[in-house]
């Protein structure tokens, strides 16, 4: 039998084409066929069957497709152990010839025969007969194979462009190449050799003009230049302008055996004269003048000093990093680092992640995906959001889906040389989304799992790592112990033996032991005797019993303390949380917090915050559910619930003054350590609080709506927008709010529900969902108007006007604006009315009216001096400012913008800052000021830079324009 799957699925019987049947049944098909002579999970084929919710018949159902194959198949498709194996032969599927003749035509152009390469990549290519497993639905557990497979022919699409080009076929390579990049723009092999083509072909303005394509679309999709090969061949085109012929140099992204010279300066006689200079600097050239520097992020947590031995282990970790045929494209090194809770793995990798980070020159990434965590494991989105987002892409950009942001962070990632650290994976598919696809990076996963279907469907390689060797268990002892483990050696050897050589549970246990340097090592050796003290038959028993041994070696206010801690939502906690929880006094729980780090049961990461070893985490956990009761641990979270509402209100508070701050849920009246805390200060404290806290304030929100306490989810979710709405994030912001929404609706509470759809509107507005915030904000104004609440229907209303607005409906925005001036005024918010002047100011500029604008900024400013709202009247200033610059009142432009950036940045408002500095050098420059102009631009420059914010590129443009003038 032979099996297409490049384009539509099918199935020959010599020349004669096969049925295969219904769409389950060739589905079935398409997934063994993904993974063919390797057992497939039946798990695997449910999911591919019907999602992630299989029904109750679906075993029935997937037996009769599998009957139906064999029917068609004969015997080559088997049931196995677990799942089913399609037995394929060598070269019987269209991708296996697809392989063969695109390395055989790599190896070709490599050794400089274009001609055959051409032969070979053709043949290559023309199995393509349209998109993968075209016409079927393709289900999730395909899509990355799938990806994978697109991957590899754009790949030889771009290697047959080189071939092209060593023939002289330059319009072919034009027509292949404008094709790719229509659908595949972020891919710069493409591009260049397009550019090539163009510029054989004597279209100069074409190649240029291809550049200047690439670099707006790796610029808007990614917020990055382009790379190296892209600068020099666009740079090298600038040179040979005036030239028939190109420079040799720019042979070097042909891929052809002339790439050699691309280092050859080009002789003298061809410089162009400098009446041909290009007009503006080549916008490619790299680093442009207050241009960012290409990010190199450097993640890797600091290693831990209690590494020893693992000589065989690192031995296999750096066997998995040789290189592999080089006649296949480059494709990301996977490797799987499997072991039991506790056993060291995520000290192994990062010790040798360390070791080996300088050859990856362009940076380490690292995340702990909490894959075992009881809150939930880091979605692989969000993961991707922190990676994109260390790859120096601003968060306006970010793309919102899953597979959106896996696809950049490929694109990303698909020319540099980096590391990726995946630790604490739940299993294969929390893990493939942050997998790169081509490219020479490689990706370290540690996790619980065998992680068996990375191995299958990645090709990933595998280190198991299983306990210590007894010397290094003892090496391990010594480290903490030092000359005392000599001096009782039977006793290290039965404590050795004890905790079956098991790091964590040795580590734990060399805590406890280091607490008392004046007992004797066979004291401890006797108390871990008992067979009693394992608690069960876990693959983990070992470390169970050296936690539990930990345990009762505690005081019985550090065993409580440590039960309670368990309910903490995580990844960190503070002391003022801890103090929350024991329903205490911080002064008093800090000793509890010493003698659990003392023991290793908890770590103090940095001064004042505490993190649990995720094993740590869930026997503390565990021990609450069994040793508390369910009233205690139901008031142990409320309390922790009520100290970061009313922590996280008071921050709120002080960061955004003029907002209308909800009345939060009255005090429990505990001691969490009195009221002078870090949040309590000032706006910069307060800042520097949710930042510090903003993990745990989201994962808090969540919980909370889990265990019952509805209105300290909405409640902490509205005090969180402080931090993540001036900070523009967005994502936190509509998760957020969505958990909250959905909170208030199971209390059936309208005022929470009112506030949740408010807030989950703004984010959905600046994250492109126009639609949905839209009808968001109908419900608010429907909720609040049942409330008769007209603080929140003007509230509201001022929301909508800015919706309206950036839909381009000023008249509309106009209507919503005075409505909701009308309320403001009618309940006496002088804040609110002031801002919605203002507002109604802006709408009037905009739209041509600025004496209009000027009567209705003029009244905002009045009240908002009255009421001492600095950042409100910044912003009116700011309209001001554009009002009287239009009308040509350029000096009273410019005292009220340097009057709007004196109160920008007493309240710390960097992006209206910089808005206000782009309009301050508008005026300077209408005046004359070209110099002025230029200094307030490059300080805008900076700050969108400071916030990743694309809007810097824009403000590069007027300074390029104000130094070529």
């Amino acid at each position: 039998m032979r099996f297409a799957l490049l384009g539509s699925l099918a199935a020959y019987r010599g020349d004669v084409g096969v049925e295969l049947g219904s769409v389950k049944q060739r589905l079935v098909l398409a997934t063994l066929l993904s993974r063919p002579s390797e057992v497939v999970p039946v798990a695997v084929l449910d999911a591919a069957l019907w999602g992630e919710d299989p029904p109750p018949s679906a075993a029935a159902n997937r037996r009769t497709y599998v009957r139906g194959l064999r029917s068609v198949l004969g015997e080559g498709l088997v049931r196995a152990p677990g799942g089913y194996l399609l037995l394929v032969g060598p070269g019987r599927r269209d991708i296996d010839l697809f392989d063969q003749a695109a390395a055989h035509g790599r190896r070709a152009l490599a050794q400089g025969d274009t001609e055959l390469a051409c032969q070979e990549l053709n043949l290559a290519l023309e199995l393509w007969r349209g998109p993968v497993l075209d016409g079927l639905p393709v289900p999730d557990v395909l899509t990355r194979w799938a990806a994978r497979l697109e991957e590899r022919r754009c790949h030889a699409e771009e290697d047959f462009a080189a071939a092209l080009l060593g023939e002289d076929r330059c319009a072919e390579v034009v027509r292949r190449m404008r094709d790719l990049v229509e659908t595949h723009p972020l891919r710069q092999r493409a591009w260049a050799r397009l550019m090539l083509g163009l510029h054989r072909t004597g279209d100069l303005s074409g190649a240029l003009e291809a550049y200047r394509r690439a670099r707006d679309e790796l610029v808007r999709e990614t917020g990055l230049e382009p790379g190296p090969e892209l600068t020099r061949l666009h740079a090298d085109i600038l040179r040979q302008r005036g030239g028939a012929e190109p420079a040799r140099a720019v042979d070097a992204a042909s891929g052809t055996p002339d790439a050699s010279k691309a280092s050859e300066a080009p002789d003298a006689s061809e410089a162009p004269d400098a009446s041909e200079a290009p007009e503006e600097p080549p916008s490619g050239t790299l680093p442009r003048s207050g241009a960012p520097a290409v990010v190199v992020p450097r993640q890797l947590p600091p290693v831990t000093p209690d590494f020893v031995g693992r000589s065989t282990a690192l031995s296999a970790l750096d066997a998995c990093l040789t290189a592999g045929p080089p006649d296949r494209p480059p494709t990301a090194t996977v490797v799987a680092v499997t072991g039991m809770a506790g056993v060291g793995k995520t000290t192994l990798v990062l010790h040798w992640a360390h070791r080996i980070a300088d050859r990856f020159p362009d940076g380490q990434l690292h995340v702990n995906l909490r894959g075992y965590d009881e809150e939930g494991a880091l979605t692989a989105a969000d993961a991707l959001q922190g990676f994109i987002e260390a790859l120096g892409v601003p968060q306006s950009r970010i793309p919102a889906g899953e597979e959106a942001r896996s696809g950049l962070f490929r694109s990303l990632l698909a020319e540099r040389r980096m590391l990726v650290v995946l630790d604490n994976a739940r299993d294969s598919a929390h893990v493939r989304p942050l997998l790169p696809g081509a490219g020479p990076s490689a990706v370290v996963v540690t996790s619980r799992e065998r992680l068996g279907g990375l191995v299958a469907g990645e090709g990933a390689r595998t280190v198991g790592l299983d306990v210590l060797t007894e010397a290094e268990s003892i090496g391990l002892l010594v480290r903490h112990l030092g000359e005392r483990v000599a001096a009782e050696p039977a006793a290290a050897a039965q404590i050795v033996a004890a905790t079956g050589r098991l790091p964590l549970a040795l580590a734990v246990v060399a805590g406890r032991v280091a607490g008392h340097p004046a007992f004797p090592l066979r004291t401890f050796a006797a108390e871990l005797r008992p067979a009693g003290a394992v608690l069960d038959a876990l693959e983990d028993a070992d470390a169970r019993r050296a936690m539990s041994w930990s345990c009762r070696a505690l005081t019985d206010d550090g065993a409580r303390l440590f039960r309670l801690l368990g309910l903490h939502p995580g990844p960190e906690l503070t002391p003022g949380a801890a103090a929350a929880l024991a329903g205490g006094p911080e002064r008093d729980v800090r000793k509890g917090l010493r003698e659990l780090t003392r023991l290793h049961l908890l770590t103090e990461q940095t001064p004042g915050r505490y993190v649990f070893h995720d094993l740590v985490r869930a026997h503390a956990a565990e021990l609450a559910a069994t040793q508390e009761p369910q009233e205690e641990r139901r008031a142990a979270r409320e309390r922790l619930y009520d100290h970061l509402l009313h922590r996280a209100h008071r921050a709120a508070v002080l960061v955004q003054p003029q907002w209308n701050a909800i009345t939060p849920v009255p005090r429990l009246g505990h001691d969490d350590g009195g009221p002078a805390h870090e949040a309590d200060t000032d706006a910069d404290a307060a800042l520097a609080w949710f930042a510090a806290e903003l993990q745990v304030l989201l994962r808090a929100a969540a919980q909370a709506a889990r265990h019952g306490f509805e209105t300290y989810c909405w409640q902490l979710a509205w005090a969180i927008t402080a931090y993540l709405a001036p900070n523009g994030l967005w994502q936190d912001q509509r998760t957020v709010q969505e958990t909250a929404l959905a909170a208030a609706e199971r209390a059936d509470d309208p005022a929470g529900q009112a506030m949740a759809c408010r807030l989950l509107a703004r984010a959905n507005s600046r994250l492109g969902g126009a639609e949905a915030a839209e009808a968001q904000l109908r419900r608010a104004l429907d909720l609040y108007t049942a409330l008769d609440d007209t603080t929140g229907r003007a509230q509201t209303l001022h929301n909508y006007v800015e919706l309206c607005f950036m839909a381009g409906r000023s008249a509309e925005a106009l209507r919503h604006g005075n409505e909701a001036l009308r309320l403001h005024r009618l309940s006496g918010n002088a804040d609110g009315e002031a801002r919605t002047l203002n507002a109604i100011g802006w709408l009037h500029a905009s739209e041509g009216d600025y004496a209009r604008a000027i009567v209705s900024c003029t009244q905002a400013l009045a009240h908002q001096r009255r009421t001492g709202d600095h950042n409100g009247q910044a912003a009116t200033l700011d309209s001001l400012g554009y009002a009287y610059h239009r009308l040509a009142h350029y000096d009273r432009a410019l005292t009220s913008y340097d009057e709007a950036l004196i109160l920008f940045r007493a309240s710390a408002d960097r992006y209206h800052e910089a808005e206000t500095l782009v309009r301050l050098g508008e005026t300077h420059e209408a005046t004359g000021r070209t110099s002025d102009a230029r200094r307030a631009w490059q300080a805008a420059a900076a700050l969108f830079d400071d916030l990743h914010d694309p809007e810097a590129d824009a403000v590069r443009e007027r300074l390029a324009r104000v130094r070529d003038d």
